[in-house]
């Protein structure tokens, strides 16, 4: 497996655990292209894309993680409202 198959692979797996759908396939064309189907034998979700923009498509999709926030990042925050006018 190659580094892009699995550059994409984790990203998909990423959206499996996010979304709770194991069903969720990613199919390599001969060109080298990805898209996304609900399962095999599936229509596309997607049309054919490049690694990146693949990636990015479907980092998109699915509930999204919250950003962690660390006690550092409130309290600035909390600074920079407060110097406002």
């Amino acid at each position: 497996m190659s580094n892009r198959s699995t550059k994409a692979s984790n990203a998909l797996e990423r959206l499996k655990e996010r979304s709770g759908n194991a069903g969720y396939s990613m199919v390599r064309t001969g060109s080298g292209h990805f898209f996304l189907t609900e399962g095999p034998g599936e229509p596309p979700l997607c049309p054919p894309m490049e690694l990146d923009e693949f990636v990015a498509f479907i980092n998109a999709q699915g509930p999204q993680k919250p950003k962690r926030v660390s006690k550092l990042d409130v309290a600035f925050e909390k600074q920079l409202t407060k110097k406002k006018p």
